[in-house]
């Protein structure tokens, strides 16, 4: 059971700067922060769950199934990620591209210690067993200065990263054009192609990056996730799946510009993504395969598009986003949910199956993490998760750092435009781990 205290914040900014600090002494931390970004679907601006008292990981073998009979017993709050290769778990696929990360497929914690933060108010859900912690706690937390935020780079711990591409630029191209070739003969209609960029032998400091990245692209998903010596640190401007009692969100992004700080052509690139015929296309196939996904827990006749291809503006670019909708009834499993539509269309393709099959053949990386989601479930069974796009993932042990961009691949596709779209995807991140290095130089 859980004591729930309510407080009245003065500065929720300096707050989220002081529970993020807090935080780090713990082995299992997942932070989701909406950054203030006004969205229709929404229940609190930031989310802080730490310290497992309870815990699963496991990999593909009945994940999903594993996920569901522990989100069933606990009945309270559980956080956790879930790895894009649970498709194995799902279809008759599998993972051997290289991995280097080396993580379970997926992974969730009960916390011993809740913060849910909206407007100036404070929720805080402690278990039972540590509730005797909680002033104490917020004590301590209140002392926490802001040193050693983003803002005082300069002391930064970083180490030196030299950032590598996994393919090469003429590699990516031949494999696009692959990807065409099976697109001209008609065995899929659209593909997600990723490249993975990587520091090998490197260090970071997760939480001066992550701030740093947050800094420089503020988004509605953003994410920092440690579980033990893996870390997450997330600027995901995509929602993957959201739970509302009966009701179904998913808002899959597909259509991606670049910003412009002249506010005439920044409102050009705009007008000009929005009128895209590709970049359209793009989100309409896969706004039909999310109704196809929802349509396999909806009640007959509820799923609906509530909006397709509106322009969301965010610091780095400019995305196409759609907003499907579905109903389901009370004897649907929440965990089933997601099993029907993971991974992601957006992250996929279409036919979803195919897609992810070529996928596999063509991309160089296991995707692991990247393209999986971070979330939560509630204890009435709601859920929300993001889609891990526009992230650095770290693992500390082995010192490797990586990040994964990609495109969505159609017919009307030009190898060079796409690649050049994956850059642009890519600038904050490399930005992020560039100023680390010249920090060391």
């Amino acid at each position: 059971m859980r004591s729930v205290k309510k407080y009245t914040i003065e500065n929720p900014s300096e707050l989220k700067n002081q529970l993020l600090h807090w935080a780090q002494q713990f082995e299992d931390v997942v932070w989701l922060d909406s950054n203030q970004y006004t969205q229709r679907y929404s229940s609190y601006d930031a989310v802080l769950a730490v310290d497992a008292f309870t815990a699963i990981k496991t990999d593909v073998h009945d994940a999903f199934e594993t996920l569901k009979a522990y989100q069933e017993q606990a009945t309270d709050w559980i956080f956790g990620y879930l790895s894009y290769d649970l498709k194995n778990d799902i279809e008759t696929l599998s993972s051997s591209n290289l991995d280097q990360l080396h993580v379970p497929d997926l992974y969730f914690f009960q916390p011993k210690k809740l913060f849910l933060l909206k407007n100036d108010t404070l929720e805080v859900h402690y278990l039972n067993v540590v509730d005797d912690e909680r002033e104490e706690d917020l004590a301590h937390i209140k002392t926490i200065s802001q040193t050693g935020d983003s803002s005082s780079r300069e002391k930064s711990t970083n180490g030196r990263i030299k950032i590598s591409a996994r393919i090469t630029k003429d590699e990516y191209e031949k494999k696009v054009n692959t990807m065409l070739t099976h697109i001209y003969r008609g065995d899929i209609y659209e593909a997600n192609f990723c490249q993975e960029f990587y520091a090998e032998d490197s260090y970071i400091d997760p939480l001066q990056t992550y701030a740093r990245l947050n800094e420089i692209s503020v988004s509605p998903f953003s994410a920092f996730l440690k579980i033990n010596d893996l870390y997450v640190l997330s600027a995901s401007p995509e929602r993957y799946l959201r739970k509302e009692g009966r009701k179904i969100i998913s808002q899959p992004i597909k259509g991606t510009a670049k910003r412009s700080k002249d506010k005439i052509h920044d409102q050009k690139l705009a007008f000009d993504l929005r009128n895209d015929p590709k970049e359209r296309s793009e989100n309409v196939m896969i706004v039909d395969l999310v109704r196809n996904d929802l349509s396999r827990t909806a009640e007959k006749g509820s799923v609906h598009v509530e909006e397709l291809c509106n322009i969301y503006s965010f610091e780095q670019v400019h995305q196409m986003i759609s907003t499907v909708v579905s109903t389901i009834s009370d004897k649907i499993a929440p965990v089933d949910v997601i099993k029907t539509t993971f991974p992601m269309g957006s992250m996929t393709g279409a036919p979803k199956i195919s897609a992810m099959q070529i996928i596999e053949k063509l991309e160089a990386s296991k995707r692991g993490l990247y393209s999986g989601a971070v979330g939560y479930f509630t204890p009435k069974g709601d859920f929300d998760f993001n889609v891990v796009i526009r992230s650095i993932l770290y693992n500390k042990a082995k010192r490797y750092t990586s990040y994964t961009v990609g495109s969505a691949i159609t017919a009307k596709s030009n190898p060079d435009k796409e690649y050049e779209e994956c850059l642009l995807k890519a600038k904050a991140m490399r930005q992020v781990l560039e100023e680390v290095a010249r920090i060391e130089d």
